[in-house]
């Protein structure tokens, strides 16, 4: 399989961009206060990045395997890959980059809360229904103990498939909680330094899996879990 049919496997989504209301008031400190952003129009991929699409990666370069392929749960092909650091999901852009011809990278949390809202502006999740984590299609992600392969009942109103449940995707920010107190409106791309670098997205490692579409966290970007994945971004054509 070529990296052209890979990436088209996972597909880009054009997204408008626009202005939107990025963080809430009544939730988590590191998310207040709840303040408007403005994005230029960017594309995302429907699905995180595939076991079977980073096996391409690793079998062309001298990049090493996930830590996880060896056990039965963490190598089917179409579910997400995890155990990927920061710096493996960044090797990652930038040969996809060379390989395609298209600038492939991590996205900035706030393109990730836009792509994750769907459309949808004042909603905690994916869809404007607060019975969303409990609706009967999606029961098998609250009992998975493992990362699943994306399905119809988990996309937004945007086409993107696991944007609340699955795993947790880098960002390309480093990691601030106090971040929304002087982030610009003009596309914030997180502070200038930092230890942790910013993820979002639920974790089907969780005793709840789903994770609200403003809510944030973070890790060391050397740091290889068993729920940390992640999805290309690129530029528009």
């Amino acid at each position: 399989m070529s990296i052209v049919q890979a990436s088209t496997d996972c597909g880009l989504t054009a997204l408008p961009g626009g202005v939107f209301v990025m963080g809430a008031d009544n939730q988590r400190r590191d998310e207040r206060p709840a303040h408007l952003v403005t994005l230029a129009p960017f594309r995302a991929a429907e699905r995180p990045v595939s076991n079977e699409q980073y096996r391409e990666f690793v079998d062309q370069t001298d990049a090493s395997p996930p830590p996880f392929w060896s056990q039965d749960n963490f190598h089917t092909p179409e579910a997400p890959v995890v155990g990927i650091s920061w710096h493996d999901a960044l090797a990652y852009c930038e040969w996809l980059s060379e390989q395609s011809g298209t600038r492939f990278r991590l996205p900035t949390e706030a393109e990730r809360e836009y792509a994750a809202r769907g459309g949808i502006a004042d909603a905690d999740w994916p869809e404007a229904s607060a019975a969303w984590p409990e609706d009967a299609r999606r029961g098998s992600v609250a009992l998975a103990e493992h990362p699943h392969v994306p399905f119809d009942a988990c996309r937004n109103g945007f086409g993107l498939y696991c944007m609340a449940d699955n795993v947790h995707e880098w960002c390309s920010d480093w990691y601030d909680r106090s971040y929304y107190t002087a982030s610009p409106e003009q596309a914030p791309a997180g502070p200038e330094t930092g230890t942790r670098r910013a993820s979002r997205g639920g974790s089907w490692r969780h005793r709840i899996k789903f994770t609200r579409v403003s809510a944030r966290s973070s890790l060391s970007p050397s740091y290889r879990y068993n729920d940390y994945g992640f999805r290309v971004y690129a530029d528009p054509d």
